[in-house]
């Protein structure tokens, strides 16, 4: 069974082995609004713990998504290019951003569970 964990800047990251796929949560979705565009990472590219990752662009506003643990991008959902719309009918399904090979596993530990950011949220 895989575990996901959640950010403050409204990240989820779920890990499989040393495999890590990151999207936006359905909180950030919803205070996005209607997703128009996205600009997502390509593979062989190295992001840092907290680094820029892609962008997300809605009717409202655009916003940077970062990577909640560093490691080597992989692959991007290239079906998001074609349906950004896909971000607000599933952000933590199938409108995920993109995945990476984790540098350092004890990044994830340290990430909020899906209780501790519920309770972030409530609080925002």
């Amino acid at each position: 069974m895989s575990e996901v964990r959640f950010t403050e800047q409204h990240e989820w990251v779920r890990v499989d082995g040393d495999e890590a796929t990151i999207g936006i949560t359905k909180y950030a979705a919803e205070q996005l609004g209607d997703v128009v565009y996205v600009e997502l990472p390509e593979a062989g590219r190295k992001v840092g713990a907290g680094g820029e990752a892609a962008v997300v662009e809605s009717v409202k506003a655009a916003s940077e998504v970062y990577a909640p643990v560093g490691g080597e991008v992989t692959g991007s959902n290239d079906a998001l290019s074609g349906d950004p719309a896909k971000v607000n009918a599933d952000p933590e399904g199938e409108g995920w951003f993109f995945k990476l090979k984790l540098a350092d596993k004890s990044e994830f530990s340290k990430l909020m569970s899906a209780e501790q950011y519920a309770e972030f949220v409530k609080g925002i």
